[in-house]
This record gives structure tokens, C-alpha cells and sequence, in this order.
């Protein structure tokens, strides 16, 4: 009897199935990437004050149960004090560790929280907001910018007074709160347009904060933790008036928007910048020729994002390079005093978004430059809540990038992001935009992924306890109680 060859005959799917566990166990092989973040010699801006945010809920609490009519003879009080101490500031050049600025903020805090119990006063205040802002800016003109008591003072009195306001605004009705707060009428020769009730003019800058945790990260993983996270200029056709905002997108890199498309994309605030006009004597229509820069350049080739924040390479933007790009080209060197990320922990954590570059410009600290003028800043009432909420959040998870933790994803996924970065890839080709930015890496897009879950799941949780808070105690919890609530939200998540 002969033996037969038996041919075993694998089905097609198998040899299919085969290849793809092939190929997605071949897709799950790391990169060997090491970046080697450096150490700073710099420390970030810590407030270190929660007695005396302590101590002014309990002076709120108070000033309610008082009423106005028995707080007002204190308020007018200390706005005269103040008002007085600012004029004094006005008329002389001060050093920024003066201790009349330390007073003044001190008079800031104390105001601040007897305004809710007494509202007809919130408009002097945000008045002397205003007036505060301009005179502060007017003496740093004379600082050294790189200096840590110049950074202090700006911050305490510029940022602290603006979380002043909006806590006020936050214990207020809707329809108390004003949107708009006029700054600086800086003169200006180029063409204008309307945008939000400012007179916007060509070559101002637009510094705003979008809605996305990523949002939240950039504006406050800094050493001076602050509101915005975007920048983008604004260019005025001189005869047809047409606006254009050219900015920088993640997915997209430097693109051209039309006013509807800028404000479409969410905007929880937006602040005009403006170049001081002493400064452009020479030639006044300075500010437009850099808008009209940055203009053509941005329809004449494409420029991807850069999300290393080299603002020297220029081949990619980020938001804010769009902006000092185009002003350097005609001499101005814009953020007179570059931000810095000096802790390791959130140095690790933009690393892992693919930043390089520690030493930038970030949108936050445009407004402390001194050749800018606020112009106006406007902020949405229904959203601002959430603007804190956020920040709240992004605040309690930056003490764990302190602590030593480190983003991560499910590492199964790594396959199937590396498979739409390919897909993503190939749309950039062919100028379309993918699910992966282009520049961004599959592991950074897993990581963003991740990590904007893990702040919407806190911040799910958190609106019930904030909620609660509400109710139970009879006010909307302050910034710091807010953190604190996020703080334990993060604890329960992670336990």
C-alpha cells in the first residue's frame, strides 16, 4: 500500500488573521526615544498664600451677612487709599519691589471680597482695574524684564487683580457681569474694523483661551501660571476692510481665518494687544506691514506647527511665532522677557506633547511686555465658570507632573495609532488634515488622548461637588476651593 502526501490546505482568513497579529504585534514595538529634559536654575511663582485666600472667604462670607449699607463707609475707604497710592505711583519712577505696589495689592485683596455684598461698586472697581493696568505697564517700561522682582510685581498685581475681578463676577448675576473691560485708547494709524465692540486695528494682537484641556495645559504649565493659550494677529485690508486673523493651528498649522471663523472656534476670552505708538514714531504703519507679512507668507506655503516651541526655527509656527515672527521682521522683538518652564515635572509633561524648547513664548506673558498696550479684554459670562473649572483642574494634575508622575496610554492602542498617523501622513500630503496633527507623534496623540479623558473625568465629578458646594453653602466656591475639590476628585480617580 503506497503512502500518500497529504497537503493541508490553510484557509485565506487564517493567513489574513496571521498577518495582521504579525503586523500589529511588529506595531506595538516601542521607539527607542530618550529626550534628556535639562534642569532650570529658575524657580516657577508660587502664591503660597492660602490663609489669606482663607481669611478673604471668610471676610465674604461676613461682608454678606452684613449687608451694604454697613460695609460701604470700608469700601470707599480703601478704594480712596488705593486710588491714592496709584496716583502717587503715577507721578514718580518706582524699582518693581517698591512697597507701595505691595500695598497696593494688599487694598486689592481686602476690596475685593466686599463687592459681591455690595455690587454697585463693581464698576469703580474694574475702573481701577484699568487704571492699575495702565500705570503698572507704564512703570515697567523702565524694568529690567528678566528680572524676578519685575516678573512678581507684573504678575501679583496684573494677573491677581484680574482672579480679583472674576471672582467677583462669578458671585454675581449674569446680568451684572460686564463682558467688555476697556483698557489703553492706544492711537493708532492703521485700518480698523469692529470686533466685539473694541475698534481693533491692523497688526493688534488677539491673546485668547480656547475650550480644550490642552488649552487649560498651555496657559497654565508655566512659571507663571496664567489665563490664555492662544495668539494670533490681526490684519485689515486698507479699502475693502476686510478682516483677516492669521494664526496657528495644532491640526493645521499657520492658517488664514475669516472673524467667523476665528470666534467660531471657543473662545472663553480674548484680550487686545497693541504696540505702543511711542515706539513707532518713525513709521506708524509699522504694526500693518508685520500683519501684512505674516499675511502673505501664510497664503504662499504651507507652515506646519511646531511643537518643539523653537521660536527661532521658522520653517514651523506655534500660535505665538506667528505674531513675533512677523513683528521681527521689522525690528520688534515681542515677549521683552522670555516665559520659562522651570519645573521638571511639567517640563516631562510637555515633553511628552513633543516640546523641546523650555525658554518661549507663551501666550499668557505677552501681556506683560511693556511695548504693548492692553487694549480691551473680553470674556464670555456663561463660560467663565468653566474657564476656572479648567484651570482648576489642569492645576491639581500639575502637582502630580511635580510629584513625579508621568503620562502614559494604553500601550494596545499603540497599533492602532500608528496606523492613523500613517493615514494622517497621508492626507497632510495632499493638504487635508488627519485625526494625528501633523508633527505629532502616535505615542503624543495617545497621550494627549489619555490625558484629556483622565481632566473631563475630574471635571464630570467635580461640577457634582461644586454643585453640591453650592447648595450647601450658598456660593459659588472660589478658585481655591475649586482646587482643593479637584485635588480630591484626583485622589479618588487615581485610588
Amino acid at each position: 500500500m503506497k503512502s500518500k502526501n497529504i497537503k493541508i490546505k490553510y484557509p485565506k482568513t487564517l493567513y489574513s488573521i496571521s498577518a495582521i497579529v504579525v503586523l500589529y504585534l511588529l506595531l506595538l514595538i516601542p521607539l527607542k526615544t530618550i529626550q534628556v529634559i535639562p534642569k532650570s536654575d529658575k524657580k516657577p511663582f508660587i502664591w503660597n498664600s492660602d490663609s489669606v485666600w482663607n481669611k478673604l472667604e471668610t471676610e465674604f462670607i461676613n461682608a454678606r451677612a452684613k449687608g451694604c449699607d454697613k460695609i460701604k463707609a470700608r469700601v470707599d475707604s480703601l478704594f480712596m487709599n488705593s486710588e491714592k497710592i496709584l496716583d502717587e505711583i503715577s507721578k514718580v519712577t518706582l524699582n518693581p519691589s517698591d512697597e507701595k505696589f505691595m500695598t497696593l495689592e494688599n487694598n486689592i485683596f481686602k476690596t475685593a471680597p466686599l463687592i459681591p455684598a455690595c455690587s454697585k461698586y463693581f464698576s469703580n472697581y474694574v475702573n481701577f482695574y484699568s487704571k492699575l493696568r495702565k500705570v503698572v505697564k507704564e512703570q515697567s517700561i523702565n524694568w529690567n524684564m528678566n528680572s524676578s522682582d519685575t516678573r512678581n510685581t507684573l504678575y501679583r498685581l496684573l494677573y491677581g487683580n484680574r482672579t480679583a475681578i472674576e471672582e467677583i463676577m462669578l458671585q454675581l448675576p449674569q446680568d451684572k457681569i460686564e463682558s467688555l473691560i476697556n483698557g489703553v485708547d492706544e492711537p493708532s494709524s492703521t485700518s480698523s474694523a469692529d470686533i466685539l465692540g473694541v475698534e481693533v486695528h491692523s497688526g493688534d494682537i488677539l491673546v485668547s483661551r480656547g475650550g480644550a484641556p490642552t488649552s487649560a495645559l498651555i496657559a497654565r504649565g508655566n512659571d507663571y501660571p496664567g489665563n490664555f493659550s492662544h495668539i494670533a494677529l490681526v490684519h485689515i485690508n486698507e479699502n475693502t476692510k476686510a478682516i483677516s486673523i492669521i494664526e496657528s493651528h495644532i491640526e493645521r498649522g499657520v492658517v488664514v481665518s475669516t472673524l467667523d471663523e476665528y470666534l467660531k472656534d471657543t473662545k472663553l476670552r480674548i484680550m487686545v494687544l497693541r504696540l505702543r505708538s511711542g515706539l513707532i514714531k518713525a513709521d506708524p504703519m509699522l504694526p500693518h506691514k508685520a500683519a501684512e507679512f505674516a499675511l502673505k507668507e501664510a497664503k504662499q506655503k504651507h507652515i506646519p506647527y511646531d511643537f518643539e516651541m523653537n521660536f527661532n526655527e521658522s520653517e514651523k509656527k506655534f500660535c505665538s511665532e506667528v505674531a513675533s515672527s512677523a513683528y521681527k521682521k521689522f525690528g520688534v522683538t515681542l515677549w521683552d522677557g522670555l516665559s520659562t518652564i522651570s519645573s521638571i515635572g511639567v517640563r516631562n509633561w510637555l515633553a511628552a506633547f513633543g516640546v523641546k524648547y523650555f525658554e518661549t513664548e507663551e501666550p499668557s506673558d505677552l501681556e506683560y511686555d511693556p511695548q504693548l498696550s492692553v487694549v480691551a479684554e473680553w470674556r464670555d459670562p456663561e463660560t467663565l465658570y468653566k474657564d476656572h473649572m479648567d484651570n482648576a483642574i489642569t492645576d491639581a494634575m500639575l502637582e502630580q507632573a511635580d510629584s513625579g508622575k508621568v503620562l502614559s496610554y494604553n500601550w494596545y492602542f499603540l497599533p492602532i495609532g500608528r496606523v492613523t498617523k500613517f493615514y494622517s501622513s497621508i492626507l497632510n500630503l495632499f493638504g487635508s488634515v488627519g485625526p494625528v496633527p501633523e508633527g505629532m507623534s502616535a505615542e503624543a496623540a495617545l497621550k494627549n488622548v489619555e490625558y484629556s479623558k483622565t481632566h473631563e473625568k475630574i471635571k464630570l465629578k467635580l461640577m457634582e461637588l461644586a454643585n453640591n458646594f453650592k447648595t450647601e453653602i450658598g456660593y459659588t466656591p472660589p478658585y481655591w476651593d475649586l482646587v482643593n475639590l479637584a485635588r480630591q476628585v484626583r485622589d479618588e480617580i487615581d485610588n
